[in-house]
């Protein structure tokens, strides 16, 4: 019989979309199973794997009968399901904020944080072309810039409290801050990222795991 409160999340640690799954079931103190799933571990791309999550990308969410795949739509079902108001609000207004910055690192942070990453670290360095870690650095600079404008009247991405728009975006922040490119300073991003370098379940799932 299926245990209906048991977590399991497919996915590979070092994916940052993974990551802040892993992040966010901490914070909630929530206990799940992690299995390796993708990169080097492969197997999601097979019939089981894709019969769950059709996309054959991590993370995949298990909890009991109920399957959720995009890692977004994930944070959104557990802050729900667990009823972590402090985490996701319930009022419209709260909830629009930490929405938009959802929308946003999926549509803009994430590909451009892609592609800086694996323009690095996936490309082996006879292979690398300068010109093109160029173009992704300026693009992340961008992000990040609009990223300060935003910061500087706000402390954190949904407001005043720390919620799971700053979980989606610390994973991508973390690269940012790591990858060997120059960056311009933007103290209202560095102070923001500073308080997410303070949280335990951060360091755990993120920063530990490094980049790889």
């Amino acid at each position: 019989m299926t245990n209906r409160n048991a977590l399991t999340v497919l996915g590979r640690s070092n994916s940052s979309n993974v990551q802040k799954v892993m992040w966010l079931l901490d914070e909630i103190e929530q206990p799940c199973v992690r299995v390796d799933m993708g990169g080097q571990f492969g197997g999601n791309k097979e019939a089981d794997y894709l019969a769950k999550n059709p996309n054959g990308v991590v993370p995949t969410l298990i909890h009991g009968d109920v399957v959720v795949w995009e890692s977004n739509t994930i944070l959104r079902y557990l802050a729900n399901h667990f009823r972590a108001n402090g985490l996701y609000p319930t009022d419209s207004v709260g909830r629009s904020w930490v929405d938009r910055w959802l929308d946003w690192q999926l549509s803009s942070l994430a590909p451009a944080s892609r592609n800086l990453f694996m323009r690095i670290i996936r490309t082996p360095a006879d292979q690398r072309r300068p010109d093109a870690i160029e173009e992704a650095r300026a693009q992340n600079a961008e992000l990040f810039g609009l990223l300060d404008r935003f910061l500087e009247r706000s402390e954190y991405l949904g407001g005043a409290s720390f919620s799971i728009a700053d979980i989606a975006v610390g994973p991508l922040a973390y690269r940012w801050f790591t990858l060997p490119v120059e960056r311009p300073h933007y103290n209202n991003v560095q102070r923001w990222y500073d308080a997410l370098c303070k949280r335990e379940a951060f360091r755990k799932h993120v920063i530990e795991i490094g980049l790889s």
